[in-house]
């Protein structure tokens, strides 16, 4: 499984997906780094088949129009400390796997993941 970290979320959630064996980027990692534009963000997820985590909700306005980018993560806790977000997702990432297998949109609160058809 494949990930592209977006800027709204920190490099440390790349890192800590990159320890757990999945390939993962941050926009950090890319040319422009976090300037660089939501339609190279998109195109890189397609072309690399990575799945977007995101806060930015354009991206979500972008996958119910356009289904771009195909996979999406949409991270909807607010703010959260690093530590935080980090022991959520580390909570759930076997959630997180077997709903990606079944669906291309799961969105992430602090209390529940939801994934969408």
């Amino acid at each position: 499984m494949k990930f592209l970290v977006d800027a709204q979320l920190p490099k440390t959630l790349a890192d800590w997906l990159n320890q757990k064996g999945f390939d993962t980027l941050h926009t950090l990692d890319l040319a422009n780094q976090n300037q660089t534009s939501d339609a190279v963000i998109t195109e890189l997820a397609i072309q690399q088949n990575r799945t977007l985590v995101t806060k930015d909700k354009d991206f979500l306005e972008s996958f119910l129009l356009h289904a771009k980018p195909t996979k999406l993560i949409l991270v909807r806790t607010g703010n959260l400390s690093n530590k935080e977000l980090l022991n959520l997702f580390n909570s759930n990432i076997e959630v997180i796997e077997s709903m990606l297998l079944r669906s291309n949109l799961i969105e992430i609160t602090s209390s529940d993941i939801t994934e969408h058809e």
